[in-house]
């Protein structure tokens, strides 16, 4: 693979190399590759298939995911955000040390592995939000909460330059990976100024089915605000808004 260099950028295929464009760049590449047939049958291509089947369960748990998470996905969610879940459900797949390889999957794997993933590296929750806050995943009630002490707005959020208000937001999912399935709740706090002035405390519950034995996720965010003539418009249609899974709980 090579990046297109000079004014004039191909898009096609010429002869054997295709130019097109990418998210890095105008990119020319060599036709080629094996055949699928020969991949799909050939025993020399047994671990290809392998990989091949794990990463398209990884794919698809991590869309049931963003499926379950799409009311505060909607933003606060960088471009690059479903490859990077996709490579970390492939790592929960391939910590599952009871299925064979290539069966390997979310259930029997360790979904745990997905606490403190970020959904939107333009504005990262750990780095925007220093607010003590406590988690906590009730499985037997089924409640998905977090907690926050009082806190001052402008000392303990990381706003982007243009804030004049935010919100915190919180959901809590329960998720079958195998019949791709969820349940979902989430809450959030009023628009509050970005302040000097110290808020209440915040308590955010989400309710699931009590006694789930399916895997449990309670994402926190932020989402910002600026205040103009009175009206509350997103800021920068909330490219820097932060999200992330702060807690989650595999099942039993």
């Amino acid at each position: 693979m090579a990046r297109q260099k000079g004014i004039i950028k191909l898009k096609g295929t010429i002869g054997d190399i295709t130019f097109y464009k990418s998210k890095d760049g105008y990119i020319a590449r060599e036709k080629g590759g094996i055949d699928a047939n020969r991949i799909a049958t050939d025993p020399a291509f047994q671990r290809t298939r392998e990989n091949g089947s794990e990463f398209g369960r990884a794919g698809k748990a991590g869309k049931i995911l963003r499926m379950a998470l799409r009311a505060v996905l909607l933003h606060s969610a960088d471009s690059r955000m479903v490859s990077r879940l996709t490579q970390q459900m492939l790592k929960v797949i391939r910590a599952d040390a009871t299925s064979v390889r290539g069966l390997r999957n979310v259930i029997d794997g360790e979904a745990e592995l997905l606490a403190g993933f970020e959904f939107n590296i333009n504005g990262k929750l750990g780095t925007s939000l220093f607010i003590p806050y406590v988690g906590t995943i009730d499985r037997v009630s089924g409640t998905i909460s977090v907690a926050i002490d009082p806190f001052v707005p402008m000392h303990m959020i990381a706003a982007p330059s243009g804030s004049t208000h935010f919100k915190i937001i919180s959901a809590g999912t329960e998720i079958d990976f195998e019949t791709g399935t969820f349940a979902e709740t989430h809450t959030e706090t009023n628009i509050l100024p970005w302040d000097a002035t110290e808020t209440l405390a915040i308590l955010l519950e989400n309710e699931v089915p009590p006694n789930s034995t399916k895997p449990l996720f309670l994402a926190l965010g932020v989402e910002y605000y600026q205040e103009v003539n009175g009206e509350m418009y997103p800021l920068k249609n909330g490219a820097f808004n932060p999200l992330a899974l702060v807690k989650v709980d595999g099942g039993v």
